[in-house]
């Protein structure tokens, strides 16, 4: 019986891993507040020219995000110098308030779709790039100190498409 339990509890933790993530990583945003002039910036290598990726961004987010949506300005920098500059709006919550993140506890994390079955054609280092785009109704300005979010980030993997 103990064979079986753990022949079983292998099988279902090799099953879990996802073989198809090339490439992720976060980083944290000090007390949890991101700053209106914040970059988030992450610099991507060593990709497979002849392979399609999906990319997603990651973003952990606490119970003060007093928010709905998340408005984020990506950018995909070229090794050649070309940058894809792209204004994103994110669901958070239901419209009960609650989180749409998985996660256990006060902190969410949400994988929020951003590029999918696309090429790395040249060889070198990409930079991604991210700052958020919130403001108050009716304000021009921008939201100075964003808090709730604790952690940015992005991954990699493989397209199935």
């Amino acid at each position: 019986m103990r064979r079986v339990i753990v022949i079983v509890g292998l099988f279902t933790l090799l099953n879990a891993c996802d073989t198809t993530i090339v490439k992720s990583s976060f980083k944290a945003l000090n007390g949890a507040v991101w700053e209106k002039d914040e970059v988030v910036e992450f610099t991507i290598s060593e990709l497979d020219s002849t392979t399609r990726y999906d990319v997603y961004i990651n973003v952990r987010n606490d119970n003060s995000f007093a928010y709905n949506n998340l408005f984020l300005i990506a950018e995909l920098a070229s090794p050649e110098g070309t940058i894809q500059k792209d204004t994103l709006e994110y669901e958070m919550a239901n419209a009960d308030g609650s989180w749409l993140g998985k996660g256990y506890g006060s902190i969410k994390e949400n994988r929020l779709w951003y590029k999918e079955n696309i090429i790395f054609p040249a060889g070198g280092a990409y930079t991604l790039r991210f700052t958020h785009a919130m403001r108050k109704n009716g304000n021009v300005e921008g939201i100075e100190r964003l808090e709730g979010i604790t952690d940015v980030g992005y991954e990699i993997v493989i397209s199935k498409q």
